[in-house]
C-alpha cells in the first residue's frame, strides 16, 4: 500500500521538498540549496539524495512511497522533457526520466507555476474548483491553468504565460523576455514600482510616495489603504489594466475562478475589489461573475501541486 508522495517544487535558489501522505497531509518539509554550477548539472542528484536520506530519517520504505512529483522553473512537456530553463542552466532532458533512474521511484514533472495552480486548486485559495486560473504577480507575472482538475500546459509548456500578454502596443520600455508593452511591466511588483516612481516624476500631486526613497508595491498597496490619492489611482490603474488582461483570458478559458498569488496579493481585499470593479467590461455575459480569491498556500503550493500531480499520475496508470 503507498501511503506516501513527494512534491518538490525546484527554484533558482533552494529547492523545497514536501513529504505528504497519498490524502494531501503535509508529513514534513525541508529544503535544500540549489547547486545551479556547470549547468546545474547536480540538481536531480542532490534531490534524490535528499529524499532517499529523508526516507532513511523517517523510518519509511521506498514500497511505501507513490513517487515524487516535481516543479521545473521553465516549460515542461507532457512527458516531463524540460525545454531548457535558464534559472538552473538546465538544456534539453527529460525530468521524468533522469530523476526515476536515480531515485528508484515514478517521478512526473511539470512547470512551477502549474503546480502550484494545482496545489492551490487542491488545497488552498482555489479549492471548491475544478477550473481556475491562477495569476502570480511577484518580480514578475506568472500563470496556470487548471482545467477540468487537470494542469493545461500547451504543445510546448507555455501555457498560462499571461505575463507576457501585449497589453500596450506603445510600449517602447523592454520587458524582462525582451519584448515590449507585456502584463508583466504593468501588473510586477516591479511594474508598479515603476508606475508609481512615473507618477510622481509627471506630477506634482501630493502623496506620502515622495516620502519613500526606495518605492515598493507594497507602500503603494498600503499608502492606498490609507487612502492616499495618488495611491489609489495607481492602484486602479494597476486593477484596471490586469482585469483587462484576464477578461482575454476567460474569453480563450473560461474558468470558473481566478486564483492571485505572489508576494502582491499580500495586498489582499484592495487588490481582489479592484479586479472586481474592473472586470467584465464589454464582456459577454456567460463569462462574466468569475470569483476572485487569494492564494493560501505561499511557498507551498509548489510542493502540494507537484505531490497531486504525482497521485493524478498514478490514478491514471
Amino acid at each position: 500500500m503507498k501511503h506516501y508522495v513527494f512534491g518538490i517544487d525546484i527554484g533558482g535558489t533552494t529547492v523545497k521538498c514536501g513529504l505528504f501522505t497519498t490524502a494531501g497531509e503535509l508529513f514534513d518539509k525541508w529544503e535544500i540549496p540549489t547547486n545551479r554550477a556547470n549547468g546545474g548539472e547536480s540538481v536531480p542528484w542532490d534531490i534524490t539524495q535528499s529524499l532517499t536520506a529523508k526516507l532513511k530519517e523517517k523510518g519509511i520504505d521506498k514500497s511505501e512511497v507513490l513517487g515524487a512529483g516535481v516543479g521545473v522553473p521553465g516549460p515542461v512537456t507532457e512527458d516531463g522533457t524540460v525545454l531548457k530553463c535558464a534559472n538552473l542552466g538546465w538544456g534539453i532532458f527529460n525530468v521524468n526520466d533522469k530523476m526515476s533512474e536515480l531515485l528508484g521511484l515514478p517521478v512526473v514533472a511539470a512547470n512551477d507555476a502549474n503546480v502550484a495552480a494545482l496545489g492551490e486548486m487542491w488545497k488552498g485559495g482555489g479549492a471548491g474548483y475544478q477550473d481556475i486560473v491562477m495569476v502570480t504577480l511577484g518580480t514578475g507575472v506568472g500563470g496556470g491553468i487548471i482545467l477540468n482538475g487537470k494542469i493545461r500546459a500547451g504543445s510546448n509548456g507555455g501555457a498560462g504565460e499571461i505575463g507576457h500578454m501585449i497589453v500596450n502596443p506603445q510600449e517602447t520600455r523592454h520587458c524582462g523576455c525582451g519584448g515590449h508593452g507585456h502584463l508583466e511591466q504593468y501588473a510586477s511588483a516591479t511594474g508598479i514600482a515603476y508606475l508609481a516612481e512615473q507618477a510622481l516624476r509627471e506630477t506634482e500631486q501630493p502623496s506620502g510616495l515622495r516620502n519613500i526613497e526606495k518605492i515598493r508595491a507594497k507602500d503603494v498597496f498600503d499608502q492606498a489603504k490609507e487612502g492616499d490619492a495618488l495611491a489609489l489611482s495607481l492602484v486602479d490603474q494597476v486593477c484596471e489594466i490586469l482585469a483587462t488582461a484576464l477578461t482575454h483570458v476567460a474569453a480563450t478559458i473560461d474558468p470558473q475562478a481566478f486564483v492571485i498569488g505572489g508576494g502582491v496579493s499580500r495586498a489582499g481585499e484592495i487588490l481582489t475589489e479592484g479586479l472586481k470593479k474592473h472586470y467584465g467590461k464589454n464582456l459577454l455575459n456567460a463569462l462574466c461573475g468569475k470569483e476572485f480569491c487569494l492564494a493560501t498556500l505561499g511557498n507551498d503550493a509548489g510542493m502540494y501541486g507537484s505531490a497531486k500531480l504525482m497521485i493524478d499520475r498514478a490514478a491514471e496508470d
